[in-house]
């Protein structure tokens, strides 16, 4: 399953979140959830993905750059929830200050992964890009559109 779309959602005072429906299924053995590299945002993975993405980090050498700083960085906060019978999961507040949730999010399908953001970041980073985009068009001319 690919994720894909745009869900605005509201947090409740228990950190917990209504996944959408149509990623409900992919997620149904439980959904990892991680601090976003590089984003004021959170990941989520369904179990699969994960698994992928830990190989991918098995993989690289301990040699190599900050590698073992990084495990350390994102398995550290890292954690496995699974939907309850409404389909909400909860979000650890460790999580929810790093990603600055407040009340309203978007969780964002973004191939193999889904990203909640606070809904004023992401409607920044939106912006942003879509102004880059709509003058640049050489992303779509490589991808072959």
């Amino acid at each position: 399953m690919v994720f894909s779309g745009t869900y605005h959602r509201t947090i409740d005072s228990k950190g917990r979140i209504f996944i959408p429906a149509v990623f409900r299924e992919e997620l149904v053995k439980g959904v990892m959830i991680s601090k976003g590299y590089g984003l004021k945002c959170l990941c989520l993975f369904s179990q699969e993905k994960w698994e992928k993405v830990e190989d991918k980090i098995i993989e690289n050498k301990i040699a190599e750059g900050d590698v073992q700083r990084f495990k350390r960085w994102f398995y550290a906060s890292a954690v496995k929830d699974t939907a309850d019978q409404q389909g909400r999961i909860r979000i650890p507040q460790n999580l929810i200050e790093f990603a600055g949730l407040k009340k309203d999010i978007v969780i964002v399908g973004v191939s193999k992964r889904a990203e909640i953001w606070d809904k004023e970041n992401w409607l920044e980073y939106y912006g942003e890009a879509e102004s880059k985009y709509k003058k640049n068009t050489d992303v779509f001319e490589k991808l072959e559109l």
